[in-house]
């Protein structure tokens, strides 16, 4: 039953996606790339929320929530501090220069070489880091879920092994053949059905500690773990509180206001009212995310004990342990459904910055828009194929969550650098954002090699390590622009591809979910 249940809702899902982009021209740039800038509010914040909501952060952070307890929280919540930021200062000036990729943007800013960097930056970590992460913790899911070492008689290597390929096959199809459209479109059905999912498992589980009522279930909990249910993280933790305040926030704000697998959501937006609007109604969404993705693994501690072999195994226990037989396939299925969004979600990012940024400038200048698109589906394709071949080998990994958030630090901040430099000054040149990124490369790089060797430098927790980056580089191209600066100052053009009439209440609604945030660390400090 939970297997048909299963492929029944999948299938509903691709029909419907189907169905719904059958009119998009998919041959054209802005068709295939940006979903013909035709997204509104709705289908934004369902994608963004469900993009990034997949199992490296219902698996990962459950798994550090079980370890930890609340504090790990942060990832969700100041998530929605950044969506704000993003969704006044960033997305206005994205779509005033009609963007289809953030290394457009380099490009008019500097010059061609630092937007072939940064698409070269974007490509190496999805291709290192991100594909292969949400590849592994969704097969994790899906073989503990369905207990397919036992069904098909196979090892759980080689469980993770097929639900690898299976996954990525699937991702793949509706990325590379399907365009942004279809992955939006797809992203926000599944959306609806994680969250009442997503939901579902802490009621379940809250349900069984309390003897069937929630109320009891959250006092029992709460009573016997309260170590668990301290935000503020001491200098052993994963989280501590000082950094919050430092890199922290920059990691949100690469993630949610530059990052291409992200905001490309919003740059297909058909107006600038309905781009904020999408980021402000996902940034308040995600305030409820911890209920998803840091509640079940305290809940998982409480029920195992704390004694299961692997944290990262809590979610997808706890799932099998409280959720009824009758529901395992549509769970499955919706869980499969995130999967799926955030991998081909990433593809799809890297699909366009391939075709955008690198075949047109460097293999092909005469190139048509169709070769363009049929340039980026076939380096898809490789890259797919990439990611399934690294994915199963990060089973030797610790914490998959701390993997993916540390390791992304050697690109994420050299690009939030210049883009940051590139719209606060004019007269910053070229050569300041590709030796500000060389710098925030090797420095990172250099840290966590030497974390390696010594122990000792493990001290310096990666978020600070991250904002004494930021701030060096963003000194050292400050320094550059001064001695050299640009003989012009970089005026923005307004292409006039999109309406960029602002929402009249972004400002008032963002000052409201940040004073939210705010309340929720003070209530639970």
């Amino acid at each position: 039953m939970g297997i048909i249940s299963f492929l029944g809702f999948t299938l509903l899902v691709a029909i419907i996606a189907y169905l719904a982009t059958r009119k998009t021209d998919e041959t054209s740039s802005d068709g295939y790339f940006l979903g013909g800038r035709s997204l509104g509010a709705w289908v934004i914040a369902g994608s963004l929320l469900l993009t990034n909501l997949s199992t490296e952060q219902i698996i990962g952070l459950n798994g550090q929530s079980y370890t930890e307890g609340i504090l790990v929280m942060a990832w969700e919540t100041l998530a929605a501090i950044a969506m704000v930021i993003t969704a006044v200062f960033l997305l206005p000036r994205y779509l005033k220069g009609g963007l289809t990729t953030v290394p457009q943007f380099l490009e008019r800013r500097y010059d061609t070489t630092t937007k072939a960097i940064t698409s070269g930056l974007f490509l190496s970590g999805y291709v290192v880091v991100l594909l292969p992460v949400v590849l592994y913790t969704g097969s994790l899911a899906i073989t503990t879920m369905f207990d397919i070492p036992e069904l098909l008689g196979v090892s759980k290597n080689t469980a993770i092994w097929i639900c690898v390929f299976g996954i990525g096959i699937t991702g793949s199809i509706y990325a590379i053949f399907g365009g942004l459209k279809a992955v939006a479109v797809s992203d926000t059905i599944n959306a609806v059905g994680l969250l009442i999912g997503g939901i579902m498992i802490p009621i379940f589980g809250l349900l069984e500690i309390g003897g069937g009522s929630i109320s009891e279930g959250i006092d029992v909990l709460m009573t016997t773990n309260p170590e668990k249910f301290n935000v503020i993280g001491d200098s052993e933790s994963s989280i501590p509180f000082a950094t919050i305040f430092t890199g922290m926030m920059l990691v949100q704000l690469f993630y949610w206001g530059t990052n291409q697998a992200i905001i490309q959501r919003a740059l297909g937006a058909r107006n600038l009212k309905e781009g904020q609007k999408g980021l402000l109604i996902g940034s308040f969404i995600k305030i409820l995310g911890p209920i998803i993705v840091v509640l079940p693994g305290i809940i998982a501690f409480h029920l195992f004990e704390g004694k299961l072999g692997a944290a990262d195994e809590a979610y997808p226990e706890l799932v099998s342990r409280v959720l009824p037989a009758s529901l395992v396939g549509f769970f499955a299925a919706v869980l499969f459904g995130a999967i799926l969004s955030s991998f081909n979600s990433a593809l799809n990012s890297s699909v366009t910055l391939f075709g955008v940024d690198i075949y047109k400038e460097y293999f092909n200048r005469e190139a048509d828009e169709k070769q363009v698109v049929k340039a980026g589906k076939a380096f898809g394709v490789l890259l797919a194929v990439l990611a399934m071949l690294v994915a199963p080998f990060l089973a030797q990994a610790e914490s998959i969550f701390a993997y993916l958030q540390k390791i992304n630090g050697c690109y994420s901040i050299p690009i939030l650098t210049i883009i940051v430099v590139g719209y606060l000054t004019k007269r910053v040149p070229a050569i300041a954002a590709k030796i500000g990124m060389l710098s925030g490369v090797l420095l990172y790089v250099l840290y966590i090699i030497l974390g390696e060797i010594y122990e000792s430098v493990n001290e310096f927790h990666f978020l600070h390590v991250m904002a004494i980056l930021f701030l060096l580089n963003v000194s050292i191209m400050l320094i550059i622009g001064k001695l050299y600066p640009r003989e012009e100052a970089y005026v923005q053009e307004y292409t006039k591809e999109v309406d960029i009439t602002p929402w009249k209440y972004t400002k008032v609604v963002g000052a409201i979910i940040c004073a939210i945030v705010i309340f929720t660390y003070i209530y639970f400090n």
